[in-house]
C-alpha cells in the first residue's frame, strides 16, 4: 500500500477586490502560456499550430493598421505568405511612422562579446528589469527570436555598426552589466525602419499589399463580437471607407501623447487602440509609464513636445547636480568635490546605467530637493568630460555624433564643451492592449503588435528592448499566429459593403464626426491636451499617491465635460481638417486618462515605473507579490456615441495570474 498522500490542491486564484469608486471586479483571463517549462512555451505553441495551404492562403484577407517596425514587418511577411494584406498608415509614407524615433539600438541575446550574455540572462534582466510585473514565456520567445531578427535585419539592409574585424558591434545599455545592444551610431530606429519600409514597398510592387497613405482607421466592424475589419478616414479628402478582413492586426505604438509634453512625434495618438478597447479589448497595465530620464527639459511654455536624447550616451556620459541646492554656476567652474554623482553614489552595481524607472526618479527627487539646474532649474546634467579626456573627442563624435548635433541645434550649447542639461520626459507605456500568448486580444480576429501590446516588459522597460520587441512581433510571431487562426475560417466570406456590421461601423464613425463638428465651443483641442498634458504630470507622472491620483481622476472627469460642451472644430468632414484629427484624438486621450488614473489607485504597490509614495522602502519601490502578482486586464463602459459622450464611466478590471519559475522573485536591486 502506498503510503504517499496527495498533494492539496492549489487554491484557486483570488485578486485583491477593486475599492476604487466606478470600478467593479472581472474574471480571471486564461494567458493561454503552455504548461511546463516557460523557456520552451515558444516552441510547444509554434510547433502546435495550424498551417494554411498555399492555395488557401490567397483566399484571406488581413488588415494591418501601423507601418512600424511591427506593423510593416508583419504586413510583408504576410504578403510574402501569400496572403491579400491591406497596410494602413496615417502618414504620407510607410518610412515615416515612429519607430524611426528610437536611437540608440536594439538588443539579442547571440553572445558575441564573451561577457557572460546568455538566453537566460536575457531573460532575467528583462523580467527583473520589469519589476516581475511581465509574462516570463513571452521573455524567453523575445530573448530566443533576438538572435534571428538580428540576422534578419542584418540582411535586409539595417547597417549595423562593426567592429575592426567585421563582426557586428554592441554596447551596453540600461539594467544590464553586458554588452547586447547592436547599434546603427544614433539612427538605429530609423535605420531597421528603413529596412522595414523597404520591405512593404517591395510588396506592394509585388501586388500583394494595398498601402493606404494618409489614412486612420476610426473604427472595428464588428460581427457578433468577432473583428471583421475597419472604418477608415482619408485625411486628405475626408471620405471614408471600409475594409473588411478576415484578422485584423494593431500595431499602432504607445500613448505617451497623452501627457502632451512627450518624447512621441506630435500625431502619435491611441484612437485606433482605444476605439478597439470600446469593443471589448481589454488594456492591461494602463497607467505603467515610461519617463524616460535623458529627455530633453521643457524650456517653455510653449512647446508642443520634447526630445529625447538615447539613452545610449549614458555608456560615456556620466549624470550629476551641485551638491548644494541652488547653485547656478557655470558647470565647468564646478570642482569634483562640490559635484554630486549621484545614481553612482546610490547604484554603485550599474552607476549611470541604471534602469529607466530608477534613473527618473532618481532625477525628480534631484528637482524636488533644489538641485536642478538650467535656466528654469528643471533639468540635470549629463557630462563628457572625463569620456572626451579619456578617448578623445574622435571617438565621442564617432559614437553619438548625430545625437550631439541635434542637442546642439535644440539648445544651442556645445555639448562636447559643456554638459547636456536632461530631466524625465514621458515617453514609452509598457501598457496596451491585453493579448493572450498568440497575441490575439480579448475580440477573437484582431491582434497586436509593437508598442499597442503589454506582455514583454512588465512595470518598467529595458532600454533597447522596444525596437527588439516590435521586431519580433512582426517578423517572427504574427506571421506564425494568425495563419493558425486564419485556418478554421477558410471559406468564410467577407461582409459586404451594404452589410449590416460594415453599415453600423460606418455610421458609428459619421454620427462621432457630426458630433465633433457640431459642438461650436471656444476653446482648440490642443489646448485641451495641453491641460490633459499638466493633470496627468502632476497628478499620474514619476510618482503617485491615492490623493494625488483621486483629484486627477476628478479633473479629468470635469475636462471630459467641458470638451464635449466647448470643443472648436472648424470646417467640415469632407476635407483635409487637422482640427477635427486632433479633436477625435484628445476625446480618446480624456477617457484613456481616467482609465489610467483608475489603474493607478486600483494597484496598491508601487512596481516599477508605477511608484506609489505610500508603498516605498528605504526611497525604492516595495512590491507586494502577495496580493498583486497579476496583469490588471481593464473594460470601460458608458459615456459612448454622441449623446451620451460626457457621462460618466464605468470598468471593470479583469486579471491574468502572473508565474515566475525559471527567475526567482525577489527584491529587484542595482546596487
Amino acid at each position: 500500500m502506498s503510503t504517499e498522500t496527495a498533494e492539496p490542491a492549489a487554491a484557486p486564484f483570488v485578486a485583491p477586490r477593486v475599492t476604487v469608486a466606478g470600478a467593479t471586479n472581472g474574471q480571471v483571463l486564461d494567458g493561454k502560456v503552455p504548461e511546463g517549462d516557460p523557456a520552451e512555451a515558444w516552441h510547444k505553441r509554434r510547433d502546435a499550430y495550424k498551417l494554411v495551404g498555399a492555395n488557401n492562403k490567397r483566399k484571406f484577407t488581413v488588415v494591418v493598421i501601423g507601418t512600424g517596425l511591427a506593423g510593416s514587418g508583419c504586413a510583408a511577411a504576410l504578403a510574402e505568405q501569400g496572403y491579400n494584406v491591406h497596410s494602413v498608415t496615417y502618414h504620407d509614407a510607410p518610412r515615416r511612422a515612429h519607430s524611426v524615433a528610437a536611437q540608440g539600438g536594439i538588443n539579442a541575446a547571440r553572445a558575441r562579446k564573451v561577457d557572460g550574455d546568455s538566453i537566460y540572462r536575457f531573460v532575467k534582466d528583462t523580467v527583473k528589469g520589469g519589476d516581475f510585473r511581465s509574462r516570463e514565456a513571452e521573455a524567453f520567445r523575445l530573448g530566443e527570436e533576438s538572435i534571428r531578427v538580428i540576422d534578419h535585419m542584418n540582411a535586409i539592409g539595417a547597417p549595423f555598426a562593426r567592429e575592426y574585424g567585421g563582426t557586428l558591434a554592441t554596447r551596453s545599455f540600461g539594467g544590464v552589466q553586458v554588452s547586447r545592444t547592436y547599434y546603427t551610431r544614433g539612427q538605429t530606429g530609423q535605420q531597421l525602419q528603413i529596412a522595414g519600409a523597404q520591405a512593404l514597398l517591395r510588396q506592394v510592387k509585388r501586388g500583394t499589399i494595398t498601402l493606404h497613405t494618409r489614412s486612420e482607421m476610426l473604427d472595428l466592424i464588428m460581427e457578433d463580437g468577432v473583428a471583421r475589419g475597419v472604418v477608415i478616414r482619408n485625411l486628405v479628402t475626408g471620405e471614408v471607407t471600409a475594409i473588411p478582413a478576415h484578422a485584423v492586426v494593431l500595431a499602432t505604438g504607445g500613448y505617451g501623447s497623452l501627457y502632451y509634453y512627450s518624447t512621441l512625434a506630435i500625431n502619435c495618438n491611441a484612437s485606433a487602440a482605444w476605439r478597439a478597447h470600446r469593443h471589448g479589448a481589454y488594456m492591461s497595465h494602463v497607467s505603467w509609464v515610461q519617463f524616460h530620464p535623458t529627455a530633453l527639459p521643457v524650456q517653455s511654455e510653449f512647446q508642443s513636445k520634447t526630445i529625447l536624447m538615447s539613452e545610449s550616451l549614458r555608456n560615456d556620459g556620466r549624470i550629476w547636480v551641485p551638491k548644494k541646492a541652488g547653485d547656478d554656476r557655470d558647470p565647468n567652474t564646478i570642482p569634483e568635490d562640490e559635484r554630486d554623482y549621484y545614481l553612482e553614489r546610490k547604484y554603485p552595481a550599474f552607476g549611470n546605467l541604471c534602469p529607466r524607472d530608477i534613473a527618473s526618479r532618481a532625477a525628480k527627487e534631484q528637482l524636488d530637493s533644489g538641485h536642478g539646474v538650467g535656466p528654469l532649474k528643471n533639468s540635470v546634467y549629463l557630462d563628457f568630460k572625463d569620456a572626451i579626456a579619456r578617448d578623445g573627442e574622435g571617438a565621442i563624435r564617432e559614437r553619438y555624433g548625430n545625437l550631439f548635433e541635434m542637442y546642439e541645434r535644440a539648445v544651442a550649447e556645445n555639448p562636447y564643451k559643456v554638459p547636456m542639461r536632461i530631466a524625465p520626459g514621458a515617453h514609452f507605456t509598457m501598457g496596451g492592449l491585453w493579448t493572450d500568448f498568440n497575441q490575439m486580444s480579448s475580440i477573437p480576429g484582431m491582434f497586436v503588435g509593437g508598442e499597442a501590446g503589454w506582455s514583454y516588459h512588465g512595470a518598467n522597460r529595458l532600454g533597447a528592448n522596444s525596437l527588439l520587441s516590435a521586431c519580433v512581433d512582426g517578423w517572427f510571431t504574427l506571421p506564425f499566429s494568425i495563419p493558425n487562426y486564419l485556418a478554421d475560417h477558410l471559406g468564410e466570406a467577407l461582409p459586404g459593403m451594404d452589410s449590416k456590421p460594415v453599415q453600423e461601423a460606418m455610421a458609428r464613425v459619421n454620427a462621432r464626426t457630426d458630433a465633433l463638428l457640431s459642438v461650436g465651443g471656444s476653446k482648440s483641442p490642443t489646448a485641451f491636451h495641453r491641460e490633459l498634458g499638466d493633470i496627468m504630470y502632476e497628478g499620474c507622472g514619476v510618482n503617485r499617491s491615492k490623493e494625488g491620483l483621486t483629484e486627477a481622476r476628478g479633473k479629468i472627469q470635469e475636462l471630459r465635460k467641458e470638451f464635449w460642451s466647448n470643443v472648436a472644430v472648424p470646417g467640415t468632414g469632407s476635407q483635409v481638417n487637422q482640427t477635427l484629427e486632433k479633436a477625435g484624438r484628445v476625446a480618446d486621450f480624456l477617457e484613456l486618462a481616467e482609465l489610467l488614473c483608475v489603474d493607478a489607485l486600483d494597484r496598491e504597490e508601487s512596481c516599477g515605473a508605477h511608484f506609489r509614495v505610500e508603498h516605498q522602502q528605504e526611497g525604492e519601490a516595495q512590491r507586494d507579490d502577495e496580493h498583486w502578482t497579476f496583469a490588471s486586464a481593464w473594460g470601460t463602459e458608458g459615456g459612448e456615441g454622441p449623446t451620451s459622450a460626457s457621462e460618466p464611466l464605468t470598468f471593470t478590471r479583469n486579471v491574468e495570474p502572473l508565474e515566475f519559475s525559471a527567475v526567482p522573485m525577489a527584491t529587484r536591486s542595482y546596487k
